[in-house]
């Protein structure tokens, strides 16, 4: 009996049928719940904050009512700022303990280094067979042969002045004049 895959009791349209079904139950059955939930939130509210009734007060009586309405304010407030701060608390304990945990399993993160690659790993990384290729990106590059340049042998400079600045005559004329 294990051969091949197993035949459903059911065929398409019929499994089609009743997923459709199944799906419109839970939309329904999920609407239901989110309005229930809706008139226990209003009734909780109704229950602990009962509507203010303000008609037929007078100034001090409403004035009383506000100084009443900012106590309660206050005292939720607090409270609401103590929940943030044991929240904060707990959160960083949980942090702290999930690091001792760290430490007593005995496995460590090591942190990452940056690493160069070369340019067969990268092509390594793509494919297997490029593993065994080789890339030399250098074949395709112009070579340029460099060429010597030619260097006179450099002698004292008082000896190849005269040669080098073409100026014998002037200079003859220069040391006749003395």
């Amino acid at each position: 009996m294990s051969e091949g895959p197993k035949k459903s009791k059911y065929s398409a349209t019929r499994r089609l049928h009743l997923k459709s079904k199944l799906l419109k139950k839970a939309a329904s059955m999920l609407a239901a719940e989110i309005e229930d939930k809706k008139h226990e939130k209003e009734r909780v509210v109704n229950e602990c904050f009962p509507p203010l009734k303000l008609s037929g007060l007078a100034v001090q009586e409403l004035q009383d009512l506000c100084k009443e309405l900012h106590r309660k304010i206050d005292v939720v407030d607090e409270a609401r700022y103590e929940v943030e701060v044991k929240v904060a608390r707990n959160n960083q304990e949980i942090q702290t303990l999930n690091g001792k945990i760290v430490d007593l399993k005995g496995v460590k993160r090591p942190s990452l280094k940056r690493v160069k690659k070369t340019t067969d790993d990268m092509l390594g990384a793509f494919t297997d067979t490029t593993k065994h290729m080789k890339a030399d990106f250098k074949v395709n590059l112009k070579t340029v042969k460099k060429e010597e340049d030619k260097r006179e042998e450099v002698t004292d400079w008082r000896k190849n002045v005269e040669a080098m600045s073409g100026m014998e005559g002037r200079k003859k004329l220069f040391n006749a004049g003395q």
